[in-house]
């Protein structure tokens, strides 16, 4: 079946001495370049990745900076910390 591609004149002579470097025709290094992108399976468009949440204090007031996972294990392990965040230790007996 024949077709017409328009492509610009840098790719077209670019796609025209690859073809002779390989020692093929322009026609056959195409149809090669058409058929194993068809032969590769369809990967689904990444997904665009939405930006953190901010949060806020109730009415006015900047936004309460987030903190890694490691930042918060170590205000939990600090005693103090514990009292002031409200976190208590369970299943002992004062």
């Amino acid at each position: 079946m024949r077709t017409t591609l328009d492509l610009s004149d840098p790719l077209f002579r670019q796609l025209k001495a690859r073809a002779a470097l390989r020692g093929m025709t322009l026609k056959d290094l195409l149809t090669q370049f058409i058929e194993a992108a068809l032969e590769e399976p369809e990967q689904p468009a990444p997904r665009k990745r939405s930006p953190l949440p901010v949060t806020r204090r109730l009415g006015e007031g900047p936004p309460i900076p987030y903190r890694t996972n490691a930042e918060l294990n170590a205000i939990l392990d600090d005693e103090g910390a514990k009292n002031t965040l409200g976190v208590y230790e369970t299943g002992r007996s004062s």
